[in-house]
């Protein structure tokens, strides 16, 4: 693509690599077909190359955002299967990103708008607040539909539907501490205990930490660690989202430095693939770049390490996992086989939904922001995951886990709950009440 950025505009860094981005992008239009907004949508400017072509006029010119731009932009995943499907790897990633940042700084949004993306930013990164928040939720959510009456307050009807009926206890896996290791000591890493996750769904890290502490690995829960950053920067919220980074660099750095770390480990996809990108986000900070690009070399999805413990295969199971690949696992860290060869070691029938590579609409906080586009994707990735005739359905990510559980009987869990399960640990709460072998 020709791109005509003046030497001035080109002294930006950020402004250079959009640039040079851009310039990579050849119009085939592969991406269409990948693109869930425009297989959704069908309007050119809702797909990867529409954007592009709106980034491009919007940052060429040096002018503000407009209605047009934020209304694309923000109809945007970040999904990433743009970038799996690109044959000449542009880094759609980074350019909209770069996109949202500038949308946040210049563009003026409607007072609701602004409202709510605030609400979100301040309260979903901190898990106390989390927590309050889904107690009153349960309280409102009789009263969602009169939200949905009022286009500017859907987001509150999406939010209130979402909160589940019944919230776990917290749990002690996430307070600091050193989980020791019942067997011979093999490695030690750090767990990213996470924001949204914490809450929503505590057994996650706890059956992580029984699996990984039974393998013979010390599990570090760092003191001072916190949101990964991810929820704000994908609204644009740049300076937040870095200062979150920071603060955990800070935190692993602080471990690697003091006992080593083997890895920094992540049970939520989502946050996997920005802490992955830390080294990237803060390669212009020289008090941060170093030890930013040190963690994120050893940021690792929880099975992305399971594959390097050779784990001994078990007995068939007789039953069948529908394994879901959320969009940060396979398009955002490119980790496609490992959890399906590890369900299928630890004794499960592993099936593949069609259409495997769409979004199921959670993305973040899109099904609060976009609930329309979400309901329509999570409907679409429902019936092709139902099509399997799954008796449990298995994906990485939290987010993901929200948005199918709302959306069928199937229950829906992590990976590592079934590799954990498979491997001596406690049979799964939400499968204690079906008739399963394993």
């Amino acid at each position: 693509m020709q791109t005509r950025f003046s030497l001035e505009q080109l002294a930006d860094p950020k402004v250079a690599e959009a640039e040079s981005i851009l310039r990579k992008c050849v119009h085939c239009g592969f991406c269409t077909a990948t693109c869930p907004t425009y297989v959704t949508l069908g309007n050119e400017l809702d797909s990867p190359r529409g954007r592009i072509y709106l980034i491009k006029d919007m940052l060429e010119n040096g002018r503000p955002a407009d209605e047009e731009v934020v209304t694309h932009i923000d109809r945007c995943l970040s999904c990433l299967s743009c970038v799996t499907t690109c044959p000449s790897g542009v880094d759609y990633m980074h350019l909209v990103d770069h996109a949202r940042v500038h949308i946040e700084k210049t563009y003026q949004r409607p007072f609701m708008n602004r409202f709510t993306r605030a609400v979100l930013a301040a309260v979903l990164p901190y898990p106390a607040r989390f927590r309050a928040a889904l107690s009153l939720a349960r309280l409102g959510r009789p009263f969602a539909g009169l939200f949905g009456s009022v286009a500017a307050l859907k987001p509150f009807e999406a939010m209130l539907k979402l909160a589940p009926s019944r919230l776990p206890a917290a749990s002690p896996v996430s307070k600091p501490a050193t989980h020791t290791p019942t067997a011979d000591k093999r490695g030690r890493v750090a767990l990213l205990t996470g924001c949204a996750q914490s809450v929503l769904d505590p057994a996650i890290n706890e059956a992580t930490v029984r699996l990984l502490t039974r393998l013979g690995v010390e599990v570090v829960v760092p003191r001072g660690e916190g949101c990964c950053g991810s929820l704000v920067h994908h609204m644009g919220r740049e300076e937040q989202a870095l200062s979150e980074a920071r603060r955990n660099v800070d935190v692993w750095t602080r471990e690697i430095e003091n006992g080593g770390l083997d890895a920094v480990i992540i049970t939520a996809s989502g946050c996997g693939t920005t802490i992955k990108d830390y080294g990237h986000m803060l390669r212009h900070d020289p008090s941060y770049a170093e030890k930013a690009a040190r963690v994120s070399a050893l940021a690792k999805d929880i099975t992305e390490y399971l594959t390097t413990l050779e784990l001994p295969e078990q007995k068939r199971q007789g039953i069948t996992v529908a394994y879901h690949s959320a969009c940060s696992m396979q398009h955002g860290q490119q980790i496609k086989a490992g959890p399906k060869l590890l369900l299928e070691a630890a004794g499960f029938a592993v099936k593949e939904p069609g259409e495997g590579h769409l979004c199921c609409g959670s993305a973040g906080t899109y099904n609060i922001m976009q609930p329309e586009i979400s309901a329509k994707l999570k409907a679409r990735k429902v019936k092709n995951i139902e099509a399997t005739k799954p008796d449990i359905i298995a994906t990485g990510n939290i987010g993901c886990i929200t948005q199918i559980a709302s959306g069928t009987a199937v229950p829906i869990l992590h990976t590592v709950e079934l590799i954990d399960w498979a491997y001596g640990g406690e049979k799964p709460d939400k499968l204690k009440g079906l008739k399963l072998s394993a």
